[in-house]
């Protein structure tokens, strides 16, 4: 509803317990929720217009599904980001392997040499089990999203759009792959035409997704930096991929790189960085390092093969954070645990 985005319906949902009885609440009570005059109105009279039932089946017959930030299914990076979507729309199935993903993005018009990095990228990530994101644009994200498949791989791909209103048009068919192999989403409902406005909340949860974003290719302007300026200010890793320095369209991945990003030269560089590759030896270093005191059997207790945020292990053990954050550091010198990303962990 016009006016209201995710950090409102926060307010609403935190003065009134609910989301229900944020729906049905009068106008009096909205404003006292922090809601101005004018969208308390409006929202009162856009409810009144608004059938929940018929939209959830309009939603079911296009085979949509929606997914709310307070559900445990919502992606787990997803939801540490500023202001996560309240809603996001799926079609297909967002797995628990999607907590592993990373970002390739890059220009929408790439050379043969952004083309082949792309593909090489991508199809190498997806084959050693990392989820794929982009936003399903012309160029990069294109060559990225159709490598993961052929790796046989999962991809996501994250439109400015309604489900229904497949941007470009000519993707409509790579769209339909990604959606048996993987997941298509947006936090747009349907029938939301495809708008400039749009594409950068887009990117960013594009960005939000992932544990880092790859830039392939993008010039000073591209939309491309935008997800890695997200990315940094979600406390994401940054890699860019170096080109000819005569080339205009690698003008914004140097900047990026003499900004801090990580330069890449091939994929093991990402995977180490993020501590996606499997160490053998830490399997070893459990076995003669057990825990040696009780909070780091608490952590370990907490924590599985899926990545957990060093936020989530803190509230679920009820032990500070300071305090989580030193012992899963020593934890990760013994190998009693792996690092993924920057603030999510997994049992080694």
């Amino acid at each position: 509803m016009e006016g209201i985005g995710p950090s409102r319906t926060r307010r609403l949902y935190d003065t009134f317990g609910s989301m229900v009885r944020a729906w049905q609440a009068p106008e009096s009570s909205l404003v006292e929720a922090g809601l101005d005059a004018k969208t308390a109105r409006g929202f009162v009279q856009a409810r009144g217009r608004f059938d929940l039932g018929a939209e959830l089946r309009r939603l079911a017959e296009a085979g949509v599904d929606a997914i709310c930030w307070s559900e445990d299914r919502y992606p787990k990076l997803l939801r540490h980001i500023a202001n996560p979507p309240v809603v996001l729309y799926v079609r297909g199935e967002l797995a628990q392997e999607d907590d592993l993903g990373v970002a390739v993005v890059g220009t929408r018009v790439p050379s043969a040499y952004g083309r082949q990095v792309a593909q090489q990228l991508a199809g190498e990530l997806a084959a050693k089990g990392v989820t794929v994101v982009s936003g399903l644009a012309r160029g990069i994200d294109a060559e990225a999203h159709r490598a993961a498949l052929a790796a046989g791989g999962r991809t996501i791909a994250v439109l400015g759009s309604g489900l229904d209103v497949i941007y470009p048009r000519e993707h409509t068919g790579l769209a339909r792959e990604i959606s048996r192999r993987g997941a298509v989403l947006s936090d747009y409902p349907l029938g939301t035409k495809p708008d400039a406005v749009h594409f950068p909340a887009r990117n960013r949860i594009v960005s939000g997704l992932s544990l880092g974003t790859i830039v392939i290719e993008a010039g000073d302007t591209s939309g491309a930096l935008i997800t890695a300026r997200f990315a940094g200010e979600q406390g994401r890793d940054v890699f860019a991929v170096p080109g000819s320095i005569y080339s205009k369209q690698s003008a914004g991945v140097h900047r990026l790189i003499q900004d801090g990003a990580k330069l890449v030269s091939g994929v093991q560089d990402v995977l180490d960085e993020l501590n996606l590759g499997l160490v053998a030896h830490q399997m070893e270093m459990r076995e003669l390092l057990p825990p040696e005191d009780p909070v780091e059997a608490t952590l370990l207790a907490a924590l599985s093969t899926e990545p957990c945020h060093i936020d989530d292990v803190a509230r679920s053990t009820k032990l500070p954070v300071s305090q989580v954050s030193s012992a899963l550091t020593m934890m990760e010198l013994k190998g009693l645990v792996r690092r993924i990303g920057s603030l999510s962990y997994v049992t080694a």
